[in-house]
C-alpha cells in the first residue's frame, strides 16, 4: 500500500477527472465551427484536443489538428463564439463521473482541504462546479488563467499548497492527463492517475516522466487508502 499518512490536502483536475464534459465541449466546438461555415467534428476528435485550455482547444478544433494554429482573426472569431456558446450551455450534458460525489463526501469527513487545479479558465471552472452543485467541496479553484503559468507547470500546484498551508509533498494531485502527472512530479506532489478519464494511463505509464505514482478506478479509493494509512499510524 502506498504510504499516504503524510497527506494533508488533495487537489483535483476537473475535466476528465471529476466530470465528463466532452458532450458540452464538443457541442460548443461544433456550434463555433458551424457559425464559421465549417462542418462538425466527431465528439471523439474534440476529446482528443482537450486538456490545455479553451484557447488551445479553439486552435485545435478550428484547424482539426492537435498542433494546429488558426489565423489570428479566425481564432478571435472562433474563441468569441466558443466562449459565448459554452458559457450558456456549460452543464447541459456534463455530469460528474460515477462515485465523484461519494468520493468527495468521504474525503470531506477526513477534515482535509480539497482543491481544483484545472487548465479550464477560472470563471468557467467556477461556473461549472456551481451549476453541478460541486462548488462547496473545494477550498480553492485555480484555473488555467488564474496564474501566469498553468499545468504542466508545477506553479499552480505550489500556489495551491501555499494557500492551503501544506507542503507540496503532503498534497495529492489527482488527474487524467500527462499535464497533471508532469506537474505533480515537478512540484513534488504524489501523482494520482484516474483510469476512467480522457488520458490513457497505461500508455502514459510506459514513460517514467508521465507514470503516475498511483492509479485509481474511483475516487472513494483515495478515502479508503488515506483512512487505512491513518489507522495504521494511530
Amino acid at each position: 500500500m502506498l504510504q499516504l499518512d503524510h497527506v494533508q490536502a488533495v487537489a483535483f483536475d476537473l475535466d476528465g477527472t471529476l466530470v465528463d464534459s466532452i458532450p458540452d465541449l464538443a457541442a460548443s466546438a461544433n456550434a463555433m465551427r458551424v457559425s464559421l461555415g465549417m462542418s462538425e467534428l466527431p465528439a471523439a476528435t474534440v476529446q482528443s484536443y482537450v486538456g490545455d485550455g479553451i484557447g488551445i482547444l479553439v486552435h485545435r478544433t478550428l484547424t482539426n489538428d492537435r498542433n494546429g494554429q488558426a489565423d489570428e482573426t479566425l481564432w478571435q472569431q472562433g474563441f468569441t463564439a466558443f466562449v459565448k456558446h459554452y458559457g450558456a450551455n456549460i452543464a447541459n450534458a456534463t455530469r460528474p463521473y460515477p462515485q465523484t460525489e461519494a468520493g468527495l463526501d468521504l474525503l470531506k469527513t477526513l477534515g482535509i482541504p480539497l482543491a481544483i487545479i484545472t487548465n479550464k479558465s477560472e470563471t468557467l471552472a467556477v461556473k461549472l462546479l456551481k451549476d453541478l452543485g460541486l462548488d462547496h467541496y473545494f477550498s480553492i479553484v485555480v484555473g488555467g488563467d488564474t496564474l501566469p503559468e498553468r499545468k504542466p507547470s508545477p506553479e499552480p500546484l505550489r500556489y495551491v499548497a501555499d494557500v492551503l498551508g501544506v507542503a507540496c509533498e503532503n498534497m495529492l494531485m489527482v488527474g487524467d492527463s500527462h499535464n497533471d502527472i508532469i506537474a505533480a512530479k515537478a512540484a513534488g506532489c504524489v501523482a494520482v492517475g484516474v483510469t476512467f478519464g480522457y488520458g490513457d494511463m497505461q500508455e502514459l505509464s510506459r514513460d517514467p516522466a508521465t507514470k503516475a505514482d498511483w492509479l485509481i478506478d474511483s475516487l472513494p479509493e483515495i478515502y479508503e487508502s488515506l483512512r487505512l494509512n491513518k489507522t495504521a499510524t494511530d
